[in-house]
């Protein structure tokens, strides 16, 4: 029975201390969260969309594989700060302001704006990662995965951004949506894993079955 309290006493200390950082530093806090879920993303959606572990040395930096080094850098140099800015210009409009009106126009300020630079942002990131560089691939990779993602996002963000008007203070609203941009993240991620690992087991499938057609002649 004592170790219930126990444990509920760590968690709140530690979301206070969370809280007062975030309070104090808040752009240097949104991004050291954003690089270290963004790479505990990546290590997540590779186990959950059963990927093999590469055996190339160039994948891999000190020991760890280079897409969670460079997932851990996007979060801390892009996706934490942009997130802090974007946070910042749409609610600083709604401080002070009640009403079903203006939660609604604060849900679609986030529709409108924010989630679409921040897919866009996503889409962009994960295309270099995966060696786009001409225009051509930065917009097959537009083409293939931006509106799905959007999609996805119109439907997870006004629910999100709802809960946390109707039940979360605050100042606790950026650790929420920490949370389920980690979880939808994830999905994404895994998502795309497996359709990538799907298409490798498709090509090698093929490759063998030309091999068996040219053994039999």
């Amino acid at each position: 029975m004592t170790a219930i309290p126990a444990q509920t006493s760590v968690a709140s200390t530690l979301l206070a201390a969370y809280l007062a950082q975030l309070a104090a530093n808040p752009l240097r806090t949104k991004a050291l969260t954003s690089g270290t879920l963004s790479g505990l993303q990546e290590i997540t959606a590779t186990k959950l969309s059963g990927m093999p572990k590469s055996k190339n040395p160039d994948d891999f930096i000190f020991g760890i594989n280079k897409r969670v080094v460079q997932m851990a850098l996007y979060g801390f140099l892009v996706s934490g700060p942009l997130a802090h800015t974007l946070f910042e210009l749409v609610t600083k409009r709604f401080i002070g302001k009640e009403g079903a009106k203006w939660k609604i126009a604060q849900i679609l300020s986030t529709q409108l704006i924010t989630s679409p630079i921040q897919n866009a942002t996503y889409i962009l990131a994960m295309a270099l990662f995966a060696g786009a560089r001409t225009t051509g691939q930065i917009k097959g990779a537009f083409k293939s995965g931006y509106l799905n993602m959007m999609k996805t996002s119109w439907m997870i963000s006004p629910l999100s951004m709802a809960i946390a008007q109707k039940f979360l203070p605050p100042n606790v609203w950026v650790p929420f949506f920490n949370l389920v941009a980690f979880v939808f993240g994830t999905y994404v991620n895994t998502t795309i894993k497996k359709a990538r690992l799907a298409q490798i087991k498709k090509e090698q499938q093929r490759l063998r079955d030309e091999k068996q057609a040219r053994d039999e002649l």
